[in-house]
This record gives C-alpha cells, structure tokens and sequence, in this order.
C-alpha cells in the first residue's frame, strides 16, 4: 500500500480472527488463507476494524522525527506541528485548532526510557505486553545496547520506502517472552504464512536471497544477542530466522496516521458560508502543495459492492505501481509476497510482452518530442 515516508507503520493483523461480517478460510496450499463476507457490503463500507497483534513504527520513520505513541502509533504532533514540520513553515498557524484530535495534556512518557504514549492505558498496556522487557531505560540512547545496535544494522540493510521492521519480531519475542500464557502467543503467531520460498512457483523473498545472506546473518547474530529465548529457539536458528523474517515481510501492514489528515477532514465537514468555505479549501490547497502530497491510507473501505461469499481482495501494490506494466508489477509480488497474480488485470494482459516499466519509458522516451518534455515537466506524477 502507498503512504508517505512520515506517516508508515508496520503492524501484524490477525488473519484468522472472525466476525460477524467477515470470515477467514483456507482456499488451498498456494494462496493459503483468504477473507470472505458473511453479509452484504456496500461501497464505502468499513469491512475490518480490530487492534493489531504487534505493531511499531518504522525505524527511520522514527529517526526523521515523526512522533508516534509507541504502543498504538496515534500521532502525538498537533496538526498544526505535523504541518510546520511537514511545509517548512515554522511559524504557520492552522485556522480552526479545535478540531485537532491530538491532545499533548494525555500524553506520558515511560518513566524508564522516556519513550512517549498518548494516554496512560497505552503506556500501561505496552508494558504488560512487551515494554517490560523491551524498555531500555538510562540506555535508549546508547549506541551500543543491543537492541539499539539491531536497529542500526536493520536500518543499514533495509533503506527507505520501509516494508517491514525488525522491531516487529523483537516485540513478537518479548511479548511470549513476557505473557503468562505463552503458549497461546505462539499460537497466534503460527496462523501466519512464513514461508520463505513458493516452492511450486520457484519463488524467493526478495530479502531472503542469496545476495542478503551476509546481511540476515548479521541481524540473526545481533537479534540473537539482544533477546534469545529458550522457548523460541527456532526462531533463533537460520531457517527459523528466516521464516520469521518473512512471516513479519509477508503479513506486516503498514499504516498511516497523520492528525494533519484527520484535521483536514474535519474542516471539510464544516458548514460554512461560501466565501469562507472557499477561503479554507485554498488554504488547505496550498498546504498540501507545500507539503508536496500528502497521502493517509488507514482502514479497510469496500471500493465497490461485495456480496456474501464473495473473496474480500486487497491491492499489494500502490497507485504508481498498479499503472506499470504486467511484467513489472508481478516481479514486485514475486519479490515481496511469494505469488504470481491472476487478477482481471492480470490475466487480461497475458499476451503483454515481457518488459519492464523502465524499459517501457525508455522507449517511451526515445519518441518523445520537446512539446512532450515540457508537458512532462508540467504534469504533476
């Protein structure tokens, strides 16, 4: 899914988990589980809301100071600081400040490391679940704790856009490691696919390959250092690493949440007179063009009517991605999610030539014209 480097997440949501509008099923062993719809859903419709098993936030999300409760990644910017961080403009003020969500007079740090929360349940709930044992206290800035050298190795090896975080599965760790019932946990987390390879489409995860194989055994050794466990030593091997690996690359969910967004939804609810209507969604124009496009994806919506019994599909690629060529987009889900796409799209253009979106702009390019040039510059892409 797309959404701007300052606003992605990682989390891991719970295929297995049912309600009374949606149900997971196991479809075969190539696609394994899918979600179906027990009811009726109508466009715009909310098909799933539900809290993640384990999410953090990205890594270098973090590092270029987008801040985020820890435990469910709510924004802890004011709109209006998300905006002047965002634009530049350290002395922009946003009209109508009211209708900002995010309240700094909740918010609380730990009283160990200082990692912030935006409520005193998150700050609690992080800790019974996985900040016990995570919480690095007088040591979260240094360099040379373990945990913290994990996550300058991952940052090391894994540049941004981010798909993923290490910190996914050392919360996955601490949380058996802290819960009562750690049987169940492991549990949960066996539901998951992580798998490393599609065996019968001789497929490999991009990061598992053999060009990665100095850097996994790096963060196996570092990951292994700062949180072995008796309990999960499988985890711990190099196949079982990297069938963690892959459980979290394969099912992790990144998010957005951005309470510049939620303000601007907010204002375009507003009832007000014409000139002042006006005035507002140019302001709010400018903003997102000094901004340079701000994109909030969060939640699951019904995009067209899906009857019961139907598969509820989702897009694993982004906007940008899903107008490339054929070839190009199955090699990204071939790297990313171990599965060929035999999507209407897909199959519709089976007769395609093999080629690359690049290779389609370099021929592209060689018959362009100066007018194309200048209208390229003008597009906004």
């Amino acid at each position: 899914m797309a959404a701007p480097v300052d606003d992605m997440f990682s989390r891991c949501v719970d295929p297995a988990k049912a309600s009374n509008s949606v149900e997971a099923r196991f479809i075969d062993k190539v696609k394994g589980k899918g979600l179906f719809a027990k009811r009726p859903f109508r466009k715009g419709d909310t098909i799933l809301a539900e809290q993640p098993l384990v999410s953090s936030q990205f890594l270098w999300n973090a590092l270029y100071k987008y801040r985020a409760c820890e435990y469910c990644l709510r924004a802890l910017e004011t709109a209006e600081e998300n905006a002047r961080r965002l634009s530049g403009l350290p002395a922009l003020s946003l009209p109508h400040p009211e209708l900002c969500k995010v309240r700094p007079d909740r918010h609380q740090a730990c009283p160990h490391c200082q990692v912030m929360y935006c409520s005193a349940e998150c700050r609690q709930a992080a800790w019974e679940q996985h900040h016990k044992l995570l919480c690095l206290g007088p040591s979260h800035h240094d360099p040379d704790h373990p945990v913290n050298k994990l996550q300058d190795a991952w940052r090391s090896v894994h540049y941004p856009p981010e798909t993923s975080s290490i910190m996914i599965m050392a919360r996955m760790v601490a949380t058996i490691k802290q819960a009562q019932d750690k049987e169940r946990w492991q549990k949960l987390f066996s539901h998951f696919c992580s798998r490393t390879a599609n065996e019968e489409e001789e497929i490999a995860h991009k990061l598992l390959g053999e060009k990665f194989r100095g850097q996994l055994a790096l963060l196996r050794n570092l990951f292994t250092t700062a949180l072995y466990e008796d309990r999960l030593s499988q985890w711990f091997t190099p196949e079982g690493f990297r069938s963690l690996f892959s459980l979290v690359g394969t099912n992790g969910q990144g998010i957005g949440t951005s309470s510049l967004s939620q303000w601007v939804h907010a204002c375009d609810a507003l009832e007000l007179p014409s000139q002042q209507r006006e005035q507002l969604d140019s302001f709010i124009d400018q903003l997102y063009k000094d901004i340079d496009k701000v994109k909030i994806y969060a939640g699951f919506l019904a995009l067209s009517d899906i009857s019961p019994g139907e598969e509820i599909c989702i897009s694993y690629l982004d906007c940008c991605q899903r107008d490339r060529s054929r070839h190009s987009r199955h090699k990204i889900l071939r790297e990313n999610y171990l599965f060929v796409c035999s999507c209407q799209k897909c199959t519709s253009q089976m007769a395609d030539a093999d080629m690359t979106s690049e290779e389609e702009e370099e021929e592209e390019g060689e018959g362009e014209t100066e007018g194309d040039d200048i209208e390229d510059e003008m597009t906004d892409v």
